[in-house]
């Protein structure tokens, strides 16, 4: 059995936070230690592209979040680590996948659908603002992790529907040109820890209520003492529930020292006396850190050399022979080297039509109805339960009308639709 892989994204787009490293850099860090993983983890610097028109701000984020995640501990030589603009397979390979995805499926990617319904509600054109990249963000995805061949992608339950249309993608390019890619799987931690903000919201750059990483000792105890808490006083028994400043302190402590902390808040402890705690917890956690990241950021080269060294690497040993093998696929081939062709040389059998099943992110069931080619031609509305989406699809094969149940989708017609099923049914 192939090892597992496992590849995470980095969008540089911001200083990173204490939420950042508790619920993403943390915990992948961790998993990069595991036995018989093979970890990637790369700078998302062309999607960056999409949410800043600061080249500014794209180069220096890319700088802090490398720094930020070295100084936690990824070590670059037992994963892979680089940048995903030193990679041009990637670019290559995105281009190769749109020319085997259908425009309806791009259509329905939660981003893109957001935008065109903000601008319908304000009376605007439907894809007012919308860029190529916001619309294609998903095909850019799908090339990063297919790439590389990743099993499994720890994302966010937002970013599922983005997995489910990288394995559609894959699907339609191995049913045309052959097996080639692995069809991944969103990986989807629900016990990874989501801190509260200074204000008792989640921790957000969105909410301004954020506590950067790596801030100075006497910038991280300004920013503790502004942690909103109740108005009970010194001696009053006090909520763990609900408490920011609680769960900033657990997320920070060992089980043994929270528990200390949980009989301290039984006790009344001094609101002032548990953020001075909380400041000490974390100043022996992030100073260490904070110390070997000032380090690197006082050396960019020595960082630009260490996503250098990740992408030629990896571009040696995947990148460029895969995409080699995939232009062979595709038939972007030198024409000194065309094969003869057999005499008894028929055209190839097409491809069966299919009717496909599945679960979108918002925990609805839809089906599709693809044609030998690969093209969507019916996409269902949503059914609350599967069954009622498998009846559907019983009705529909049965010669039923759709319209009750799916929307033509790609410029197909109510005739292609009645052919495919004709053949699906003749089978």
């Amino acid at each position: 059995m192939p090892q597992l892989r496992i590849l995470t994204g980095i969008t540089p787009s911001g200083t990173p936070h204490l939420g950042n490293y508790a619920g993403a850099i943390r915990p992948a860090v961790n998993a990069s230690k595991q036995p018989d993983v093979e970890s990637f983890y790369f700078l998302s610097d062309y999607h960056a592209l999409i949410k800043t028109g600061s080249p500014e701000r794209v180069q220096r984020s890319t700088l802090e979040i490398a720094a930020t995640w070295l100084a936690a501990g990824l070590r670059p030589e037992k994963v892979w680590f680089y940048r995903q603009s030193d990679i041009p397979e990637i670019p290559e390979l995105t281009w190769l996948l749109t020319c085997v995805t259908g425009k309806g499926l791009l259509n329905r990617a939660h981003a893109y659908k957001a935008a065109v319904d903000k601008n319908t509600a304000e009376g605007e054109n439907a894809d007012a603002g919308v860029t190529m990249g916001l619309f294609m963000y998903p095909l850019l995805m799908a090339a990063d992790i297919l790439m590389f061949n990743a099993h499994k992608v720890p994302v966010g339950r937002d970013q599922i529907q983005h997995l489910e249309m990288a394995r559609d993608i894959a699907a339609s390019f191995n049913h045309r040109y052959g097996e080639h890619f692995v069809l991944p799987e969103a990986a989807v931690d629900d016990a990874v820890a989501t801190l509260p903000g200074l204000d008792g919201r989640k921790m957000s750059k969105s909410y301004d209520n954020t506590i950067p990483l790596f801030a100075p000792p006497a910038e991280l105890k300004r920013r503790i003492l502004t942690i909103v808490t109740d108005s009970k006083a010194s001696g009053e028994p006090k909520q763990t529930e609900g408490s920011a400043l609680f769960q900033l302190f657990q997320a920070f402590a060992t089980p043994a020292e929270t528990e200390t902390m949980r009989g301290r808040f039984a006790q009344g402890i001094a609101w002032g006396d548990a953020k001075e705690a909380l400041f000490d917890k974390l100043e022996t956690v992030i100073a260490p850190m904070r110390a070997r990241y000032e380090e690197l950021i006082a050396e960019p080269q020595r960082i630009e050399q260490v996503l250098k060294s990740g992408a030629e690497r990896l571009r040696a040993r995947y990148a460029t022979p895969f995409v080699a093998r995939l232009r062979e696929a595709v038939g972007l081939r030198r024409l000194d080297q065309l094969p003869a062709a057999p005499a008894d040389a028929r055209p190839q059998a097409q491809a069966r039509p299919q009717v496909k099943q599945y679960r979108e992110a918002d925990g609805q069931f839809y089906f599709k109805l693809v044609d030998g080619e690969g093209r969507t031609l019916l996409q269902s509305h949503a059914f609350a339960a599967p069954r009622e989406a498998g009846q559907a699809v019983a009705a529909l094969k049965n010669g039923e009308h759709f319209a009750q149940w799916a929307d033509l989708a790609n410029g197909a017609s109510a005739s292609d639709v009645t052919r495919v099923l004709a053949a699906l049914r003749a089978e």
